[in-house]
């Protein structure tokens, strides 16, 4: 069968790229080997804020007497929670299926793997040969394994099958304090088990930067999340009640289960990307220029695959531009405006450069903070925790990045990604008028911190770095 575009791969990337192709009036093939929305709804994103949603609501439980409210002995039923989490999942799953077919498009249910630049064979119920006059690779990404832990589905597990459990341990250790792991450890250490995080570097999420670690784990530590940095994991002990770990501190760290959460790595095992005349990186991923086209002339790469941003979103915009060059347009992705949100509880958002990146950039960087103890609003909803942090230019007022620790901060982090996308400034972004009360104004108010003349802090304080 002949297409005029072929997507491997059906996550948040591959669908979206196969619809955009669609509707530029492109003949279109999808090839998806288990359900079509990928790791993202089926393993990701969607499971694991399903059931923080459950966990928010225990902790709204737990604090309600400040604001009033009595409620007596409530139980926790994960189960009940897990078959929330399924109905979710199985709802959007159909709903975008539904979506992909309304949009005219082909869905091949098997694995494809290249025979030639564009001949790709399926192997589902029956081996079928496409060809493509384009072709993009949206396969995604896997869980990291360690040999010395490896996953047995009972008492060691990695971030797909401890969404499958139905009783929540009594504690829990996590293997890596990255987003994956800190989202888990949220979710779990809300609704009641002992929490333990391990990681081999300085802090907790500490690729978002020192302040955003240091916030995390002074909240993660007042709910009672034992930290452990610093250390590698030397190794573990299957034992009659859980597993031990073994640091490399001479210590060591006992809980009923263990979640490995590692990190990810690129799925490109069945592709046969040697057929195709495509290499990938030491790492395993695939090399891709600003339109996200390979080496390989009309074969293109979005997503985990391509190791740019891990990022559901990310993908689903690559998948965009990929689509459009597909279609005969000429587009660039950029990564500068791409947010990044972590689950937590607080909720943590980022875009951009730190300030001590933008100065290794060569900007004459400058960061303010504006606290949400300051906001009417969080302190009105109980949620005083946090800070808006803008990182800007000097010389032009230009935002370069922007930090957000506290409720709703996903939300609120869109503003600073249009911002900096069409190169927005600090005196624009304080001329906004933002809702009041509402968390938002942290962002004006933060702007007003850079260009000098704050409203709602003492003037002359130091707020810079």
């Amino acid at each position: 069968m002949d297409y005029d575009l072929i997507v491997i791969g059906g996550g948040p990337g591959g669908y979206v790229a196969a619809i955009k192709a669609a509707q530029a009036g492109l003949k279109v093939a999808l090839i998806e080997k288990d359900k079509v929305g990928g790791t993202c709804l089926l393993r990701g994103c969607i499971p694991t804020k399903t059931l923080l949603a459950s966990a928010h609501i225990v902790g709204v439980l737990q604090k309600a007497k400040e604001f009033g409210v009595s409620v007596e002995n409530f139980t926790i039923n994960y189960q009940k929670m897990k078959e929330r989490k399924d109905l979710v999942v199985s709802t959007l799953c159909n709903g975008v299926l539904g979506l992909v077919k309304s949009n005219g498009i082909d869905v091949f249910a098997g694995v494809g793997s290249f025979i030639s630049p564009k001949e790709i064979k399926v192997r589902g119920e029956k081996s079928q040969i496409l060809t493509g006059k384009k072709i993009i690779i949206a396969t995604g990404s896997t869980s990291s394994t360690i040999p010395s832990a490896p996953v047995d589905f009972h008492k060691i597990h990695d971030s797909t099958s401890i969404l499958e459990i139905t009783k929540l341990p009594k504690s829990l250790l996590i293997l890596g304090a990255g987003y994956i792991g800190c989202e888990f450890a949220s979710l779990f250490g809300e609704l009641g088990v002992k929490v333990s995080l391990v990681e081999f570097l300085p802090g907790i999420v500490w690729t978002q930067g020192k302040s955003i670690s240091e916030s995390l784990t002074t909240a993660f530590t007042k709910k009672g999340i034992q930290i452990y940095c610093n250390r590698k994991m030397e190794r573990c002990d299957l034992t009659e009640n859980g597993v031990t770990l073994h640091l490399s501190d001479q210590s060591k760290l006992e809980a009923e289960m263990l979640l490995v959460s590692v990190g990810r790595k690129p799925y490109t095992d069945e592709l046969n990307l040697g057929a195709a005349g495509i290499g990938t990186t030491p790492n395993g991923f695939i090399s891709v220029n600003e339109k996200m086209e390979t080496e390989v002339k009309g074969i293109y790469a979005i997503g985990d695959v391509t190791g740019k941003s891990m990022l559901a979103h990310a993908a689903s915009h690559q998948g965009i531009i990929a689509a459009l060059n597909a279609s005969g347009k000429s587009e660039k992705m950029a990564y500068e405006s791409i947010p990044a949100v972590i689950f937590t509880d607080p909720e943590i958002a980022t875009i951009g450069y730190t300030v001590d990146l933008a100065k290794e950039k060569g900007y004459d960087a400058v960061s303010h903070k504006f606290p949400f103890s300051a906001l009417g609003k969080a302190l009105a909803a109980g949620e005083p925790e946090g800070y808006a942090e803008l990182v800007t230019e000097k010389k032009t007022g230009r935002i370069l990045g922007a930090f957000l620790v506290g409720s709703q901060s996903g939300n609120l982090i869109s503003e600073i990604a249009l911002a900096i996308d069409h190169e927005i400034t600090i005196d624009s972004l304080a001329n906004t008028i933002h809702p009041h009360p509402t968390l938002s104004e942290a962002l004006s108010e933060a702007a007003l911190l850079a260009s000098g003349f704050p409203i709602h802090l003492p003037p002359g304080k130091k707020h810079d770095k």
